[in-house]
């Protein structure tokens, strides 16, 4: 449309340029037609003398000079006339100009006047175009004189005339037609701008509605993941629990039976199947705190509440930081999926605190409001700089995305004295009573 709009208006331009020359060329082709015609009409006038008289005539000379000099027309129509020489014999209108000679005289814009006029009188006759004081106010203006030659005198007649008022009427019509041409490329313009707000708008809209749909079909495959990661764990818890374990404990009672039978010989041997005893033992402990972390059986049979405080109390053990964990049973159950997620976001914030914080204090909250439910664990750290958070970035996402995908809040508030992380389920995810014998979160 851009380019549409440009070749229209040099067009035209160009159009407007051609129809205004030649109204410029019409008009002074008028203007040259009336010129010839007021030297039609002095030679009419002179004609007779100048025919009967000898070339040295000096009477004769005399009276066709006082005609041309009452000869005057309009306000600045006159005749003048030079002899080869160029001296000029009449101008009735600047006298001061006669009787002198103005061979080599040039206009302000360096065109030759005098020298031309006598040139094209030599010839006979023709038009000659330059710039002149105007007699009534002494301004420059472009005049176009018309020039006879008088043979026998030498003389050169003519008269001529102003085209300032040509020159008004065609910068007038060009100004004019600049404006048309301005006013066509704005409508262009114009239209070529609500086209464009048109197909962006439109392309908008359409980007949203994609976006939109691309963010519904992403949480749906982030849920499938979700889904998949939480049966993989519970996969795997089991079988750590059904057969590792098994056979850590087999290992358990074949190493007693070797150290029975090694009693009653090196002592030293009992001493290191206890160690090894002593290790496996820890083994078992690890696999189970592994099946723990993975998949809580507490989660499912008791529900959120006793699995956060089996959480919380098997943190302060491991690493010796106080945990204060309070709760108050909920008077609905949490589905599924707002139990996994606040446990999980539960283990990623006592992680972080245990390889980040450096606390010596967490207190952990979990319970039901008018809104929903809500968790809060806060420590008394050293909060979270920002040189860690590339360590704590994809945790705290985890998070985030976790809630975003229950429609649920987070909040991290995070100082020089501590951490608190708050998540908050909406009552969506809170299910109806199951009964008055069985309350759990």
């Amino acid at each position: 449309m851009l380019t549409v709009g440009f070749l229209v208006q040099r067009e035209s331009r160009e159009m407007a340029d051609r129809e205004i020359a030649g109204l410029e060329a019409q008009l002074i082709a008028a203007k040259k037609a009336e010129l010839r015609n007021y030297l039609s009409i002095a030679r009419t006038a002179f004609g007779p003398i100048y025919g009967n008289a000898l070339p040295d005539d000096e009477a004769a000379k005399r009276e066709v000079l006082q005609i041309l000099a009452a000869m005057t027309y309009g306000n600045e129509g006159f005749y003048f006339v030079y002899d080869y020489e160029g001296n000029n014999l009449v101008s009735p209108r600047q006298t001061w100009l006669i009787e002198r000679n103005w061979a080599g005289l040039k206009d302000p814009e360096g065109t030759p006047v005098v020298d031309e006029v006598i040139r094209l009188a030599r010839q006979g006759a023709g038009y000659h175009s330059y710039v002149w004081p105007k007699p009534s106010t002494g301004e420059n203006a472009n005049m176009v004189s018309y020039v006879i030659g008088l043979q026998d005198w030498r003389w050169a007649i003519g008269t001529g005339i102003f085209i300032d008022d040509v020159l008004t009427s065609v910068a007038a019509a060009r100004a004019e037609t600049e404006a048309r041409v301005q006013r066509t490329f704005l409508y262009i313009g114009a239209i070529t701008l609500a086209s464009v707000l048109v197909v962006f708008l439109s392309g908008l809209m359409l980007n949203l509605r994609e976006r939109r749909l691309a963010e519904d079909k992403l949480k749906a495959l982030t849920q499938r993941v979700f889904d998949t990661q939480e049966e993989e764990r519970g996969r795997v818890a089991r079988e750590l629990h059904d057969s590792i374990s098994q056979i850590l404990v087999g290992v358990r009672y074949t190493l007693e039976l070797a150290r029975r039978r090694q009693a009653t010989g090196d002592a030293r041997a009992g001493e290191s199947l206890n160690s090894g005893i002593d290790h496996l033992n820890g083994a078992i402990q690890e696999v189970r705190r592994i099946s723990r972390d993975l998949r809580p059986g507490v989660l499912d049979d008791l529900g959120l509440g006793p699995a956060l405080q089996s959480l919380a109390e098997e943190f302060g053990k491991r690493t010796g930081i106080k945990v204060e964990f309070e709760t108050v049973v909920f008077r609905n159950r949490l589905d599924q999926d707002a139990k996994i997620a606040l446990y999980r976001i539960a283990q990623e914030a006592l992680t972080n605190i245990e390889r980040h914080a450096g606390a010596t204090e967490v207190a952990v909250l979990v319970r039901g409001t008018k809104n929903g439910a809500i968790l809060r664990i806060q420590d008394n750290g050293r909060g979270m700089p920002p040189q860690r958070a590339e360590v704590q970035g994809l945790g705290l996402r985890n998070m985030a995305e976790r809630m975003e995908r229950l429609d649920g809040t987070l909040r991290i508030l995070s100082t020089k004295t501590g951490t608190t992380i708050e998540a908050q389920v909406p009552l969506t995810h809170m299910l109806p009573p199951a009964g008055r014998t069985k309350v759990s979160a």
